[in-house]
């Protein structure tokens, strides 16, 4: 099962702060829910953990990263990744992400698109289940990259002129301040999506 999204999310914070986390694999993962880089196998491809409670249960996934590229002009990445768990379900997503002007100089949009794949047992929950789940994931992921972005010291222009413009450059670039690792709270998840579905039906009613 597919599951296409575009998304724009409006952030408080410049351009310059905005690309030292878009520009930083490690950080990028870390705003993911419950995502965790555990492994650098190369310039490109890391390996990586999900971690999901439901109830008192805690389920980890592996998977695998690939960073497939970084244009520091147009301040965009592109990665995809991939992972399983024992059950056999597996899921990826091509992600392909950059940052625009904001409204004001101290303001940026984060504009990205995503294709999720799923198969298995995540596969039976339809599309109606995985589109909002998804959605509710990307926006936990919009406000930590918020939150990193803010903690980012806002940069000279000399500064940005010699940023990173290729991938081996970024991974030996000082990491940005990656925000904290929060566990992927699947209860929560699906009490959010329940919620926009009793408004969405009360809505109509009304």
């Amino acid at each position: 099962m597919e599951v296409k999204l575009d998304k724009r999310y409006p952030i408080a914070a410049s351009l310059e702060q905005g690309w030292a986390v878009l520009r930083d694999i490690r950080a990028v993962a870390a705003c993911m829910p419950g995502a965790q880089i555990t492994e650098q196998l190369d310039d490109s491809h890391f390996k990586g953990t999900v971690k999901s409670k439901v109830g008192p249960a805690v389920m980890s996934f592996g998977g695998d990263i690939e960073l497939q590229g970084l244009d520091a002009d147009a301040r965009s990445l592109k990665m995809l990744g991939k992972g399983a768990d024992k059950a056999g379900s597996s899921a990826s997503m091509q992600l392909t992400a950059h940052l625009e002007a904001g409204e004001t100089a101290g303001q940026s949009v984060l504009v990205g698109q995503a294709t999720i794949i799923v198969s298995g047992k995540l596969a039976q929950f339809g599309s109606r289940l995985l589109v909002p789940v998804s959605d509710a994931m990307l926006a936990q992921f919009a406000d930590n990259f918020r939150a990193a972005a803010a903690a980012v010291p806002a940069a000279s222009q000399a500064d940005a002129a010699v940023a990173p413009h290729s991938a081996a450059d970024v991974l030996a670039a000082p990491a940005a301040p990656a925000a904290p690792v929060k566990e992927l709270n699947a209860l929560a998840l699906m009490w959010t999506v329940f919620k926009g579905w009793l408004a969405g039906l009360f809505g109509k009613r009304s």
